[in-house]
């Protein structure tokens, strides 16, 4: 049995303000990216501060989708940095 055709494509591509947060954000959506979703697919690729989703679907819902959760996925992944780095560690409050 032969693959479905996905006629619909789209590539996303991001700047991160570093290297270490485009990898952050390739190893959070990788294992969403290799799911198997009836009617669309992607793939998740990273160059030094760059990343790359391209979609590929079999109707204009199926994109939507995609291109909708894809942008969620890297808004939350921002945001949780984001967070991240204005929160102290634990470890480097003072005592007293």
């Amino acid at each position: 049995m032969s693959e479905p055709e996905l006629p619909w494509t789209a590539e996303l591509v991001f700047r991160a303000s570093s290297a270490d947060l485009a990898e952050q954000i390739e190893r959070a959506l990788r294992p969403e990216a290799a799911r198997e979703v009836p009617r669309a697919k992607a793939e998740v690729r990273r160059t030094d501060d760059h990343l790359e989703i391209a979609i590929a679907a079999r109707d204009s819902g199926a994109m939507r989708a995609a291109l909708n959760t894809y942008l969620g996925w890297v808004h939350l992944a921002l945001e949780t940095a984001r967070a991240a780095a204005r929160t102290p560690s634990p470890r480097a409050t003072s005592r007293g």
